[in-house]
């Protein structure tokens, strides 16, 4: 199971550490969801997944500041007596003195931020979806085109690296060379990344790495990209045949999310980067309600339409 560091959450928002008492070093977060636990402070404790990251926003504190001290030191007791990762406090919000030492007693983390509550929680969500989001590695080159995030993959040596290079000096953007690391974030969406010790480095065979940023500009790489096309490069065989119409959509499956794919065969002389060019374009063509295919379909039955009108006349 995937998982990050409390301190991870702590620098990437910048949020106050209330207790310093609370030895944190240890502490992960496996869950990607948060929790406001507005009916947990009531003293309903069933189905609570103490495994999330709790959120105090004004609501919570208000109805805390409530409670008599008879009240407190059941439900204190009850809520933090579970290994939960830490409480959020919202709006620079200071936690109640004895909620504060039952925390302390149990070893849960009490941070603080100023951020508005719903602002804290988007933003949250967001980061911690994309850092625990299922992810595997796969062999290939991930090259922004257009905008559209294009995985080329094949086999060791077919070209990938030298058609990405090509595509940079033609103007687009290297994600990663070689191994690609893919997360799923939602049940459409899949990002594409380097690995941090090949980040912004490509290996061309017969010349060596290439530091692509160096060599070409901050403008040519991008830390990540959504895949949106597949390119399969394999080499070209007489005996196989290739679709040429492109009258059905094939797909390539990742983390159970499926993006639309071609299968290019190699010859020399064929110019891949302008090939990845022309898939991309087509494949935003088609995202906007154009399709060339159907074009042709169209221009074909107006053509056999107009023909068996002359041959009535």
């Amino acid at each position: 199971m995937a998982s990050i560091t409390l301190q991870r959450l702590i620098d990437k928002f910048k949020l106050v550490n209330l207790t310093e008492e609370v030895d944190i070093k240890k502490i992960k977060i496996h869950q990607p969801d948060i929790n406001r636990p507005g009916i947990q402070l009531t003293g309903y404790m069933e189905h609570y997944d103490a495994t999330r990251v709790q959120i105090v926003g004004f609501v919570e504190y208000t109805y805390m500041q409530s409670l008599s001290q008879e009240q407190k030191e059941k439900i204190y007791n009850e809520i933090l007596n579970h290994p939960t990762p830490a409480f959020i406090y919202c709006r620079d919000l200071e936690p109640d003195p004895f909620f504060k030492e039952t925390a302390i007693k149990y070893g849960v983390p009490l941070l603080g931020t100023s951020k508005a509550t719903s602002a804290f929680m988007a933003e949250s969500i967001r980061w911690l979806n994309a850092k625990l989001a299922p992810s595997i590695q796969v062999h290939g080159v991930l090259v922004d085109i257009y905008g559209e995030g294009v995985l080329i993959t094949g086999e060791s040596g077919i070209g990938k690296s030298e058609a990405a290079i090509e595509l940079i000096k033609r103007g687009h953007r290297l994600v990663s060379d070689d191994a690609v690391l893919i997360r799923k974030v939602s049940e459409d969406t899949l990002i594409g990344s380097a690995p941090e010790v090949t980040k912004h480095l490509i290996e061309i065979r017969g010349i060596g790495i290439v530091d692509v940023k160096q060599m070409f500009g901050v403008s040519s790489v991008k830390d990540d990209q959504e895949i949106d096309l597949v390119i399969k490069l394999k080499d070209w065989s007489k005996d196989q045949e290739y679709d040429r119409m492109g009258l059905e959509d094939e797909y390539t499956e990742y983390l159970g999310n499926k993006v639309v794919s071609h299968t290019i065969p190699i010859r020399p002389g064929r110019n891949l980067a302008v090939i990845c060019e022309s898939a991309a374009v087509n494949h935003r063509q088609k995202k906007m309600g154009y399709n060339a295919v159907e074009e042709l379909y169209k221009r074909v039955q107006a053509s056999v339409g107009k023909k068996e009108e002359e041959e009535e006349d």
